[in-house]
């Protein structure tokens, strides 16, 4: 092996968005590589999640044949064009195993024939002129750009006076036999957190799971990361009273007594009241954080989020360090809590925008478009909400645009929408007097809707005037100047198929005209 390689750009990571990456930049004949410090793909799913089973949906029988349709309910596959690389022909299960994802991802870089280079560990990026990335077996890298998708490999360990007694998810045993009648206390109320305690519910004798602020549940928020329905059993044990809680606060401080740990808990539902908890075991679960240790001074990300994350622009590049772009779930960044760009399902459509933003930056390849009739736009637009799965998976952050200009009608598909109003701005997308945006959206407040509560009535389906919280509504707006001029919204209905000549049709082509 040489001792120094060039290639124009580097990938760091061979998890789903690095595998993502490499395999549009190797489908448009670009120089490339991927270094990758595991002996295999996919080295995260090895151990996370610690109990094995995923929280993606992996939904087989769909009673549809349109494979765009179809990763609407697959958050597992990655983007190609051979049907036999979907996540659903590796396992039925709706909530499948991370052993099934760790087979996925390996057939995926092998039959792709990918560039990856495992048990590569970087230890040093510098940027005398040229990205300069260092291996552990000291053999140098130089590329022109790079795409850092090593996901968030660090535990996120809060400041907590004591924190040190605390044993880490990433770590902790999952051997419920190990937890025989003692008295846990599992800090965090994210999906490991209760992951954790879901397991442990048959043998330990009380479980407290603790945070500070109001529970959030998927099912009402629409954010997937949020406490999912098959990480909630726990919920029943504790509203139930069969010994386990849900503590509502901060955790002020840990200390050892004995073989016991005593745990300050500071209470916001009874005006912070403190009291002092004794535990047999302390669980740290409050999640992981991007490892910017091994960029030099010249070229470390500036981070975001509580340092959690590398902060980005809106073409998923460092604020701070040009041509030092992200990819997978360290982009949540900019869509955190709100959509799902953390995830799966969410970044693989962020890493072909991606590329589409390298090509056309670095290529001077244009984004893909077609050209549609101005007396088409309205059956160019039912058409794509009633498919797309990029915009009902990125709801609100990923558009397709129809741009106006003297040339005429284009239609264009998949892109972010700050980076659209930013290109369109810069002439990135040539000369256009007018565009919509089109979105797929919540209405305003939907986190804070019951949707299971008929007391609260709901928007008629035949109301365009605004969103209903609780369903996924088409949005059309339009721009000028890049000034908002208008919108409007397509009625919410129960199949989530708008093609009703009455009812979505007309009034968006009334709309348009």
């Amino acid at each position: 092996m040489s001792s120094e390689v060039s290639t124009e750009c580097l990938v760091i990571g061979a998890g789903p968005a690095g595998l993502q990456a490499s395999y549009l930049l190797k489908r448009a004949g670009r120089d490339h590589l991927v270094l990758e410090s595991g002996a295999a793909a996919g080295t995260f799913f090895t151990r996370f999640p610690r109990h094995r089973q995923l929280i993606s949906i992996n939904k087989v029988y769909t009673g549809w044949d349109d494979p765009e349709l179809n990763l609407r309910v697959d958050w597992n596959s990655l983007l190609s064009d051979d049907p036999e690389l979907l996540f659903t022909g590796y396992t039925p299960r709706y909530f499948p195993q991370a052993d099934d994802m760790v087979r996925y991802l390996g057939d995926f870089a092998v039959k792709n024939d990918l560039p990856v280079r495992y048990g590569t560990r970087v230890v040093s990026v510098s940027r005398p002129d040229d990205f300069v990335v260092r291996d552990q077996h000291g053999v140098t890298y130089r590329a022109k750009r790079i795409i850092a998708a090593t996901g968030v490999s660090k535990p996120n360990v809060p400041e907590i006076q004591g924190v040190e007694h605390a044993e880490l998810y990433y770590d902790v045993s999952v051997d419920p036999q190990n937890f025989v009648n003692q008295k846990v206390l599992i800090i965090g109320r994210g999906n490991s957190a209760f992951e954790t305690a879901d397991a442990l519910v048959e043998t330990a004798s009380v479980i407290h799971v603790a945070g500070p602020g109001s529970l959030k549940l998927a099912w009402q928020t629409h954010f997937v990361g949020h406490l999912r329905a098959v990480n909630n059993n726990f919920l029943d044990t504790y509203q139930l009273k069969s010994q386990n809680a849900v503590l509502d606060g901060h955790i002020a401080g840990i200390r050892r007594d004995g073989d016991d740990y005593l745990v300050k808990v500071k209470f916001q539902r009874v005006n912070e009241v403190v009291k002092e908890i004794r535990y047999d075991r302390v669980i740290l679960a409050t999640g992981f954080r991007f490892d910017a240790s091994i960029f030099a001074p010249e070229c470390r990300p500036q981070l975001t989020i509580n340092a959690r994350f590398p902060d980005q622009t809106s073409a998923w590049e460092s604020v701070n360090v040009p041509d030092l772009f992200f990819a997978g779930t360290i982009t949540q960044a900019r869509d955190f809590k709100k959509s799902t760009s953390g995830f799966i399902h969410g970044f693989r459509y962020g890493v072909r925008a991606l590329h589409r933003i390298h090509e056309h930056r670095y290529h001077g390849v244009d984004w893909p478009s077609r050209a549609v009739a101005p007396e088409a736009v309205t059956d160019a637009i039912i058409e794509r909400v009633n498919r797309t799965s990029a915009l009902w998976q990125l709801f609100a952050f990923m558009a397709d645009a129809v741009l106006f200009g003297p040339d005429g009608v284009r239609y264009v598909e998949e892109v972010p929408v700050a980076y659209l109003h930013e290109a369109v701005a810069r002439g990135d997308f040539g000369d256009v007097e007018e565009y919509l945006t089109v979105t797929l959206e919540y209405g305003a407040d939907h986190d804070k809707v019951n949707p299971f509560d008929i007391t609260a009535g709901r928007t008629s389906q035949e109301d365009t005037s605004g969103l209903d919280g609780r369903y996924l509504h088409p949005v059309v707006r339009r721009f000028r100047g890049g000034e908002l001029v208008d919108e409007h919204h397509l009625t919410e209905n129960l199949e989530n198929e708008w093609d009703s000549e009455r009812v979505h049709k007309a009034p968006l082509r009334e709309y348009l005209r």
